[in-house]
């Protein structure tokens, strides 16, 4: 019960250590404060703030054995927190959706429909170029402007004929 008391409860279910970020700190499972050893912490694109806890405390916790996988030898527990910044980033994803969904991007992606999805699909299907086979990126860009080439002087004969 002790451990609950000074964890949040995250939407998806999963326990997680308070922290304040105004103050810049933060409380382990047991309670005890930890220290900010980073705040600008940049991993996978994304800025987080580190906390770790005192080496003291860990070695004496009664709950080291749930939150950490070995015991303390050099540092105590750490958490990191996405910064605000990175929080409010969209994915490409999202930023792909919200194009998607406005007017102006339906009846552009309706135009691609038409336009783009039948040379693909044209050059996957008919030509049988599922996959590139070649390495590197001259030889593939090389392999990649032929097919194109094929498919452009197939389209211009039969406009010719």
């Amino acid at each position: 019960m002790f451990k609950e008391m000074y964890q949040l409860l995250l939407a998806d279910g999963s326990l997680r250590e308070p922290n304040d970020e105004t103050t810049q700190t933060c409380r382990c499972s047991a309670g005890n404060e930890m220290w900010c050893s980073s705040d600008n912490l940049k991993n996978h694109h994304q800025r987080y703030t580190q906390f770790c806890g005192y080496l003291k405390d860990c070695k004496v916790c009664p709950l080291q054995a749930q939150c950490m996988r070995k015991p303390p030898i050099k540092t105590g527990r750490q958490v990191q927190f996405k910064n605000d910044e990175s929080r409010k980033q969209l994915s490409y994803i999202d930023k792909m959706k919200v194009k998607i969904d406005s007017p102006i991007g339906r009846r552009q992606y309706s135009k691609r429909l038409g336009c783009i999805e039948p040379v693909f699909g044209n050059i996957t299907v008919n030509k049988g170029m599922n996959k590139l086979t070649l390495r590197g990126q001259a030889k593939v860009n090389a392999q990649w402007q032929l097919y194109c080439l094929v498919h452009n002087i197939e389209k211009l004969q039969k406009t010719m004929h």
